[in-house]
């Protein structure tokens, strides 16, 4: 037995192995909102309150990394948790997938029950003392940068002389220093501490405070201190959402959509296995087992990094599978040439896939480019679309030149009988 067909049982044999591990691995592969069921959230992100020299994107940034943390908590599988902003309606948009989740109340309730936590200094010349309700006396306070962004943590706490709960915050380095700033030109004047939008606490600066802590001592209950640390801990949104939009997919839809996935996507293959088969011969049947060896190899990836697969997702790696065809199409019409030019089998697949290279490698490396530019600049949709392609011309590339060549090389052999030749040809032809 040659090295070139002990390769390639190797080859046959890992590919064998990959499928028994993808059937009877204990991991799933990870399912979209669109395949598994599920809740998308749309809010208005209000960033009216920020002030005019605030980092706009990057409070934006921060609300989402928020509410990722947050939903991770309740433990949605896969949420995914985006922002955009709409040129049309001029306003930030945050968006919240959350598979497996149909209930949309409690999907709501997961997002909305995180607080607004931020911190308010008195307006010259105003007096609370004075004010005769709470909006007089929210309009007392100017809004600051200092936020929940920059909480650190939050921890229960007792007076130690009225055994009162309180609730301690640790900022961050940077929202330290903004409180120390703070502090500092506000001595004498009360600080309010805000919660979703209402005055919680509104304790007077004695002195300028350093180290990043503050303590709110509203009027709680021990389970009410609890509650806000929690919900404190789990993330502070540093801007106010409002709910826009919800839409909810079935899982008996979601069920649907897999299955006719799957289906479409097995005779597809089929049918580009009987042609490949029909017109290139054995050729083609050995293409044939590297597109079963690449798509072992891309399932494998889709499973274990995990991918995310949305019906978008799908549609990218099945265009990926077309890509590898075109890989071995390529290669075998410069085989053909090849022979016709009298040279052997084995000089033939040696010089053919040589002289594809060129073509396969730079249409390759254009769709690698594309899918980079629409992962960067595409929608959460359009980025699964992106991301499972740019896998499947990575190992298109590599599959084309490696396990394909393996297959050819098993077989090619320096015999001009007239059976290989005919085996070697294609379509209708036999020299």
């Amino acid at each position: 037995m040659n090295k070139a067909l002990i390769k390639a049982v190797w080859v046959v044999i890992a590919t064998v192995a990959v499928g028994y591990f993808l059937v009877k691995g204990g991991k799933d592969f990870v399912l979209g909102l669109d395949l598994a069921g599920g809740s998308a959230l749309t809010y208005k992100i209000d960033v009216s309150s920020l002030p005019a020299e605030a980092d706009v994107s990057g409070s934006v940034s921060a609300l989402r990394d928020v509410v990722e943390r947050r939903v991770n908590l309740f433990g949605v599988r896969e949420p995914t948790v985006t922002t955009a902003f709409s040129r049309l309606s001029n306003e930030w948009r945050l968006v919240v997938e959350l598979p497996g989740v149909t209930d949309v109340a409690q999907a709501t309730k997961m997002i909305g029950e995180t607080p607004v936590l931020d911190f308010r200094t008195l307006r010259p010349g105003a007096d609370i003392n004075a004010t005769t309700s709470i909006l007089t006396f929210i309009q007392s306070f100017d809004t600051t940068q200092l936020s929940g962004r920059y909480l650190e943590k939050a921890s229960l706490v007792f007076d130690p002389n009225t055994n009162k709960p309180l609730v301690s915050l640790q900022f961050n380095s940077e929202g330290s220093d903004m409180f120390a700033k703070m502090t500092k030109e506000n001595i004498g004047k009360p600080i309010a501490i805000f919660l979703d939008g209402m005055p919680i606490s509104t304790p007077n600066v004695n002195e300028e405070i350093t180290g990043g802590k503050a303590v709110i001592s509203g009027n709680f209950t021990v389970e009410e201190a609890r509650t806000l640390v929690g919900r404190l801990n789990a993330g502070a949104l540093p801007l106010p959402i409002s709910l826009s939009g919800t839409s909810v997919v079935g899982p008996t839809l979601g069920g649907e959509a897999v299955n006719a996935g799957v289906k479409a996507a097995m005779l597809g293959f089929i049918l580009v296995v009987i042609f490949m088969i029909a017109w290139y011969r054995l050729p083609g049947f050995m293409a044939s087992l590297g597109l079963v060896s690449y798509s072992a190899i891309m399932l494998l990836l889709f499973k274990y990094i995990p991918v995310t697969l949305t019906s978008a997702g799908i549609a990218g790696f099945i265009i990926s599978v077309g890509l590898a065809v075109d890989a071995n199409v390529l290669t075998f019409e410069r085989m053909k040439e090849e022979i016709r030019n009298g040279k052997g089998l084995a000089d033939a697949v040696e010089t053919g896939f040589a002289r594809a290279w060129t073509s396969i490698r730079d249409s390759h490396i254009a769709a690698i480019i594309v899918s980079i530019i629409l992962f960067w600049m595409g929608t959460s949709v359009v980025k699964g679309f992106a991301f499972t392609f740019f896998l499947g011309a990575v190992v298109s590339l590599i599959s084309a030149q490696l396990i394909t060549r393996v297959f050819m090389r098993a077989i090619a052999n320096k015999s001009q009988s007239r059976l290989m030749k005919f085996l070697f040809s294609s379509g209708w032809h036999t020299k």
